[in-house]
């Protein structure tokens, strides 16, 4: 910061007044001085930064207050008793410092401003107020209050721009005094009130807009006072302005407090509302349409369950934006292979919501068939693919009750339907009707709403359906692959199949048993990566390639080796597990070979459990070199092998270790029968519908 050259030097005079302050005195003294006094001045503290220090008659530091300190570095010890100019005005400027201090000595006061030095040598410019006073041997001496320039200005612009705020802003603005009176109001609420604002001064609000409910709005103002808590309010009301209309007034009520923290009284703003209501209005229900179309994302666009996204829909539709709502499938697309050419005018309905006169209580449930009546909006609306409008009680349609039929709608009281249908990738599913019965009809931006909410559910719709009838499928054609175990002399067998939750597609897991030459068994559990119909028909020909090839009596790795050859075959995409055991009932002994398969366990008699951990090759169709290696274990009466996949021991909720570990423990309590066991580890290992199908297979020799 460049130092301030002599003529830079301003100075403003005041009247002659004094200010008489004493140091407190601690008992000591500094060269028969008073022990200066340290501390922050009252009021000045409460809005900026104010160094205070004294000189006495000689010119020397008396009084050094901590603000000072602060803002200019120097402690009380460095500079009290010393040469004030010398100190803390550049050399430049001591002449018209000494004159100023010379006047003050007169008895005169000045404001002015001028750099002073920092303890660490760059000067700070400072205003300040240069005033008599007397020292602590009662000679006249000199007090400078003092303040950074910078500081100063900001004060004044804040000043300057709270007293704009007040006289330009268009919220009307008032103060009111501990007893509620007002103090001050500016030309915005003198507006809004209709009397002039030098007519509000000293009155409270009853005397000048009774219709405005005062003994509220005053107990409003009274808890902000008790509390020091700002408040809002909004309120309905009259004013000399427009005595013959209703206004909407938001409302602040905010505590006015002193330096100290006392209330001092209430300061509100006010803004009419009124005009701006209808745009609220609007804006809040384009607020809540969007947040429907984003819950219909949730409830809607994130299930795999038909009547679980017909639902959703229903609910979506009801209340928001109808009375009632219907979402009714074409039978010839819900169940495509179950319906004859007699079907296609027939339509199902998947869910409903409401329960109003628009709909007759006993076609509110879902799962009932109507047949579509010709010529009806119905099947105007299936044939044009184009929502429509029409006024209740719609065409009936018939409801297949015995009795004269209600029809769909056929009872319902005077309103409005919205008929909308359900169109995906090109394809007509069905129809959703939506019903306001008297009352407010559909307007533009409900139409579009209601039908943008019926097209993002359709493609959700079809999304399920389809979901489900792959599902179904596969479903279909695993169970078909899976036949019964038979029976085998001298060894116990039993298996379990749990197929994957409905939120997954079911896998190609598979189990089988077949006899050999010798008296001995093949057991065989294999998994094939992946889900759905693909994976059911890969696990097909590999579980048909498999009792093909132990028919031939082939060693398990030859065994595992051809079938690593079929799998890739298939395409390099295709992977699967598996692992082959041949149960030896002479030697009481099992050779076991695995291909990229869990390990087995072995539960013997007396309640051991281990895991065999032999070599385990590549899955079967991955890239390898090494041979597939068997590993043989006894395997005598009362013992029980265990032979699973994956889905038994692995979920989202555990890691594989875990579920091996309760594995272990199932299978070391007690004895029981085969059955028994198997059902104590699906129930102890899968509380839940698994992520993963889960096929196991036990056998205990006799």
């Amino acid at each position: 910061m460049r130092e301030r050259a002599p003529d830079e030097f301003r100075s403003r005079h005041w009247s002659g007044s004094s200010m008489v302050l004493h140091s407190a005195d601690s008992g000591g003294d500094t060269s028969g001085q008073g022990q200066p006094s340290v501390g922050h001045p009252g009021v000045f503290g409460h809005l900026l930064p104010v160094a205070v220090w004294a000189v006495d008659h000689e010119g020397r530091m008396w009084l050094w207050a901590l603000a000072a300190q602060d803002l200019l570095g120097w402690r009380a010890e460095q500079i009290i008793s010393r040469d004030g100019l010398a100190l803390l005005v550049p050399e430049y400027n001591r002449e018209l410092a000494k004159e100023l201090r010379d006047r003050s000595l007169a008895g005169e006061s000045a404001l002015g401003a001028y750099p002073v030095r920092h303890q660490d040598g760059h000067t700070v410019e400072m205003e300040m107020w240069i005033a008599p006073i007397t020292d602590p041997a009662g000679r006249p001496g000199t007090l400078v209050i003092a303040a950074e320039t910078s500081a100063v200005g900001r004060m004044r612009d804040s000043l300057a721009a709270l007293e704009g705020l007040f006289t330009q802003s268009p919220i009307g603005l008032a103060l009111f005094d501990r007893r509620l009176r007002y103090v001050r109001v500016n030309d915005a609420l003198a507006a809004m009130n209709g009397r002039p604002a030098a007519a509000h001064v000293g009155k409270r609000i009853h005397e000048v807009v009774p219709g405005l409910d005062p003994s509220a709005v005053e107990a409003l103002m009274r808890d902000v006072l008790k509390t020091g808590r700002a408040v809002l309010d909004r309120r309905t009301g009259r004013t000399a302005a427009s005595p013959g209309q209703d206004h909407i007034w938001s409302s602040s009520y905010a505590p006015l407090t002193g330096s100290g923290g006392e209330a001092l009284g209430v300061i509100a703003s006010v803004i009419d509302i009124t005009e701006g209501q209808a745009d609220h209005v609007r804006a809040e229900r384009a607020r809540q349409r969007f947040a429907l179309l984003a819950e219909a994302g949730e409830r809607i666009g994130t299930t795999l369950d038909l009547r679980h996204a017909a639902r959703g829909l229903a609910q979506l539709l009801v209340p928001q934006l109808a009375d009632t709502a219907m979402v009714l499938l074409l039978e010839e697309v819900l169940a495509p292979d179950d319906v004859g050419a007699s079907a296609h005018d027939l339509l199902h309905c998947l869910a409903t919501a409401g329960a109003g006169p628009a709909t007759p209580a006993r076609l509110s449930a879902p799962e009932m068939t109507h047949r579509i009546p010709p010529g009806s909006v119905y099947a105007t609306v299936l044939a044009e693919r184009r929502s429509g409008t029409v006024p209740l009680p719609l065409a009936l349609m018939d409801d297949g009750y015995p009795e004269p039929p209600a029809g769909l709608f056929g009872r319902s009281v005077p309103g409005i339907a919205r008929v909308i249908p359900l169109t995906a990738r090109g394809k007509v599913l069905g129809l959703v009707i939506a019903t306001r019965a008297g009352g407010e009809p559909f307007d533009e931006q409900d139409t579009v709403l209601v039908d943008e909410l019926v097209a993002r559910a359709a493609l959700n719709i079809e999304n399920a359906r389809l979901y489900a009838s792959r599902h179904q499928a596969a479903l279909t054609l695993q169970r078909s692959l899976l036949r019964p175990l038979p029976t085998v002399p001298g060894l116990e067998l039993t298996s379990g199949y749990v197929p994957a939750s409905r939120e997954n597609e079911v896998g190609g897991d598979w189990t089988e048993a077949f006899t050999l030459p010798g008296g001995r068994t093949g057991l065989i559990v294999g998994d094939v990566m992946g889900h759905g119909i693909r994976a059911a028909a890969v696990m097909g020909q590999l579980r048909t390639v498999a009792r093909t090839l132990a028919s031939q009596d082939l060693p398990g790795d030859r065994l595992l080796h051809h079938l690593d050859d079929a799998v890739t075959d298939l395409g390099e995409s295709e992977l699967a597990t598996c692992v082959y055991a041949v149960y030896d009932r002479a030697a009481s002994t099992c050779v076991i070979t695995r291909a990229g398969h869990p390990p087995p366990v072995l539960a013997d008699a007396d309640g051991a459990v281990r895991f065999l951990h032999g070599s385990c090759g590549a899955p079967l169709g991955a890239p390898h070199e090494a041979p597939f290696e068997s590993e043989q274990v006894s395997l005598r009466p009362g013992a029980t092998l265990v032979l699973y996949t994956d889905g038994l021991i692995e979920s989202h909720d555990h890691d594989v270790d875990h579920g091996m570990r309760l594995l272990a423990r199932a299978l070391g309590e007690p004895s029981q029968t085969l059955q028994e066991v198997r059902d104590r580890l699906l129930t102890q290992l899968l509380p839940t519908s698994p992520d993963d199908d889960v096929a196991v297979l036990l056998a205990r020799p006799r």
